[in-house]
């Protein structure tokens, strides 16, 4: 029998890179989060997704979802809100070495996203799991995060690593010794993968994008890296078992 862990938290952005923000009730299937990373912004010209690394701002970006409309707020206030409607034009782009087919939008969401960039991007609609980087559900455990807070004389606020559950652990990167194995979530069932590495995503203030920390480096210092040189903090995994998972 898996292993049951207790949710803390749950979360995802519909919109790749803007803020990750906490839900009250996340449906997992094979293809991760129901809603994650659902829509992205392209530069179209240079068939390219817009990611969080190289567009830290758009942490200050808070999407949401309502049926099928899609609220965009920015952080002096203004907002648009409206269903993405297919324009009938499609891209691919080079997404970490792989491509993926997208689906232009109409709609207000790129003219507001676009002054708030200062550089003119399309929102398009993703398949599942077509902007992200490795298995869909990533993993972190509360010592872990109390761990790093202790090292670092601050809080490390959940969102930082953009985890989709964060879930409740005695010991600080247990979540290490748990590759290969399956464990339970709420009424799910995940198949832990490798470790997540972590880029300089890290060291901006979740809410708002600035860069407020070099945890990155305090990572490389302590933590296992991949052979990239990118150090590892939590891990990934996929689902074998559909379920709905509600944080406690």
């Amino acid at each position: 029998m898996p292993v049951d862990l207790v949710v803390r938290s749950a979360g995802f952005a519909p919109v790749k890179g803007m803020r990750h923000r906490p839900v009250a009730r996340l449906e997992l299937d094979e293809r991760g989060a129901v809603g994650d990373r659902a829509w992205c912004l392209v530069d179209v010209g240079a068939r390219r997704v817009l990611r969080t690394v190289q567009h830290p701002s758009l942490m200050g970006v808070v999407a949401s979802v309502d049926d099928s409309s899609l609220a965009l707020t920015l952080p002096d206030g203004s907002s648009v809100d409206a269903v993405p409607e297919a324009s009938g034009e499609t891209v691919t782009c080079d997404y970490w070495g792989r491509p993926v087919g997208l689906t232009l939008t109409e709609g207000p969401h790129a003219s507001l996203a676009s002054r708030f960039l200062g550089t003119d991007v399309r929102l398009a609609a993703a398949p599942r799991g077509g902007v992200v980087f490795g298995d869909p559900v990533t993993l972190v455990g509360t010592a872990t995060l109390e761990d790093l807070a202790e090292r670092l004389g601050r809080p490390v606020e959940t969102g930082r690593f953009r985890a989709t559950l964060v879930v409740e652990t005695d010991e600080p990167y247990v979540e290490d010794t748990w590759l290969g194995t399956k464990v339970g979530v709420g009424g799910a069932r995940l198949r832990v993968g490798v470790p997540v590495p972590r880029c300089a995503v890290v060291d901006h203030d979740p809410d708002s994008g600035a860069k407020d920390l070099r945890l990155l480096k305090a990572l490389v210092g302590s933590r296992p890296t991949n052979a990239a040189g990118e150090p590892v903090l939590g891990v990934y995994a996929a689902c074998v078992r559909p379920g709905v998972v509600a944080p406690t």
